[in-house]
């Protein structure tokens, strides 16, 4: 069932220096980050967006790999080349979201299951012809009072968990994406035990559902405190945590983990993820996979206008080899005006 074919394709996501770009924004997210901008969301607007960011040079030395959205797995440049094709002959490979969103948790207080398992291996099957190369599922748990639960997060994991089955059946690396979410006025203490309760259980899910753990990429959260929490830990504070809880729940089999930015800063998230790096070594190749820590600053700069297309992808080559130098506990905050 297993192929070698799948442990490279992980170990490559995660090569030494590079991360993922999560360019997998639906079409109701990408709209609120578009009209941010004041740009309408059309499909041709984005078609543009999104070929800005596959096509920008020298992406490969800092990108592994690209999350898209189905809309972007079917869409051409301008010059009629699909944009997954552009995607790898620049160095990248391409992946897809899978799973259809975050959707109330039956007989909970607001908690949320991840929804998509339905259909998914024909989905799988299609994207494997596609040319796709690895999928990414997100579960989302939220901190409060009795939060999270251990139903949400058994729920959440045995999901996790056969989606990740599935997506190695069809010979795609899948990305594991459970996240604690930053939001509410939780401590970093807080953070950390909601934190290893949830990976504990995803581990025991996947060990269930005999997905090895060889051709898989976990992206976690970083163990932050709510951002509404009165004092905020710093980047040492953060990495210790974050560093913790994931020796004491991430197999040493697991080739890669790649961090989500979950709602941090740009410079934040890099500082972050560099200051955990300089904790090594770790039994992981750490790295990340950041959606607006890396979009955001080029989609400011690009606006819609053709003649900032370059400069827009200057600042996304930038943002990622800023990222590419934090994968490896070299980044300095002088290099951000570099």
């Amino acid at each position: 069932m297993f192929s070698d074919d799948m442990r490279l394709i992980a170990q490559q996501m995660v090569a030494p220096g590079k991360g993922i770009l999560a360019a997998d924004e639906s079409t109701g997210t990408m709209e609120k980050r578009l009209h941010a901008v004041g740009l309408d969301s059309t499909e041709e607007v984005r078609r543009q967006y999104r070929e800005l960011i596959v096509s920008t040079p020298d992406l490969g030395s800092s990108v592994s790999g690209v999350i898209l959205f189905d809309e972007t797995v079917r869409q051409d440049s301008a010059s009629g080349v699909p944009l997954r094709k552009i995607a790898e002959q620049n160095g990248v490979l391409p992946g897809i979201k899978v799973d259809k969103g975050a959707k109330p948790l039956a007989g909970t207080d607001g908690e949320k299951i991840t929804e998509g398992l339905d259909g998914l291996r024909d989905r799988l099957a299609e994207y494997s012809q596609l040319g796709m190369k690895f999928t990414k599922w997100r579960a989302v748990l939220d901190i409060g009072s009795g939060r999270p639960s251990d139903y949400a997060i058994h729920a959440n994991a045995h999901a996790l968990a056969r989606y990740a089955a599935l997506s190695q059946e069809a010979g795609l690396v899948p990305m594991v994406e459970p996240e604690v979410l930053m939001d509410g006025d939780h401590s970093l203490a807080a953070a950390e035990e909601a934190t290893t309760r949830a990976l504990r259980r995803v581990f025991a899910e996947l060990a269930e559902q005999r997905v090895e753990l060889e051709s898989m990429v976990l992206k976690p959260n970083m163990v932050v405190a709510g951002k509404d929490h009165g004092t905020q830990p710093s980047p040492t504070e953060v990495a210790e945590a974050t560093v913790r809880t994931l020796k004491r729940t991430v197999p040493a089999a697991v080739p890669g983990i790649a961090f989500l930015s979950g709602g941090q800063g740009d410079e934040e998230a890099t500082v972050n993820l560099n200051a955990i790096n300089q904790l090594g070594p770790l039994p992981w190749q750490v790295t990340f996979s950041f959606g607006r820590g890396l979009l955001a600053p080029a989609l400011q700069e690009w606006v819609g206008r053709d003649e900032k297309v370059d400069s827009a992808q200057q600042v996304l080559a930038h943002r990622a080899k800023l990222n590419g130098a934090a994968c490896e506990g070299r980044y300095e905050a002088q290099l951000e005006h570099a």
